[in-house]
């Protein structure tokens, strides 16, 4: 069966960055030139390379917590094509609400809230109903072997692997159409990369734009539908 054309969800064009290290006297650091790719709902595009080449910048331009220097990064908002290099900044925290989840490699929650409750409001931030926020937690953290015992304890006492788990749970619980994975299966088990994996074919399958980091070869070439090398845009 011929595979359904969806629309890109996400069109980055000429984007260049330089970071400026004012600790050593103002120095210019280029990272990234001339970068263009787009993803399109239901495919999974991995950012390739070797460490430094950008790949993690070039994420959180994406999001908006880099600014860019040149270029746009054009993201689908319903109706609406929003780009993220000139948008406001009440504008990229309405997108990060409704529109662009991303998925750390570090767990920052506030203290003492419960690991279910975490993953739950995400859910609930979306307009899920209470009871099926609480429901599909209680499901990513199942399918994620976080244990339910420690479901109700806040995640700061828990292990890195088990906050790890907890920061995917709260990552893949809304319904987000472009959802960014910073190296979601670092330091997991085989059983738990298997689980990841699932959750991504799951987005997939729903119609989600999803562009990750994977520094694992064989969870890379079982997600990704395509793979952009980041060295070719060097600067």
């Amino acid at each position: 069966m011929d595979r359904i054309e969806r629309p890109d969800l996400l069109a980055v064009s000429g984007v260049a960055k330089t970071f400026t290290m004012h600790l050593i006297g103002g120095a210019l650091l280029p990272v990234v030139r001339d970068v263009a790719f787009h993803v399109a709902g239901g495919e999974c595009v991995a950012l390739g390379g070797p460490s430094g080449a950008g790949k993690s910048s070039l994420l959180k331009m994406v999001y908006g917590n880099y600014r860019v220097d040149s270029g746009s990064i054009v993201v689908r908002d319903g109706r609406e094509a929003v780009d993220i290099a000139s948008a406001s900044p009440r504008r990229i925290i309405r997108l990060r609400q409704t529109t662009i989840g991303y998925v750390s490699q570090f767990l920052r929650v506030i203290p003492r809230v419960p690991a279910l409750e975490i993953v739950a409001e995400a859910a609930r931030a979306q307009g899920v109903e209470a009871g099926v926020a609480r429901q599909r937690a209680q499901a990513l953290l199942t399918a994620l072997s976080v244990p339910e015992r420690l479901w109700g304890l806040a995640p700061a006492t828990f292990s890195g692997g088990e906050q790890q788990r907890v920061n995917i749970a709260r990552g893949f619980a809304g319904n987000f159409p472009l959802l960014l994975l910073d190296e979601p299966t670092a330091s997991l088990d085989a059983k738990n990369r298997e689980a990841v994996i699932r959750l991504i074919d799951a987005k997939k399958a729903e119609g989600v734009a999803l562009v990750g980091i994977f520094h694992d070869d064989d969870v890379r070439r079982r997600v990704a539908d395509r793979e952009i090398d980041v060295t070719r845009f060097a600067a």
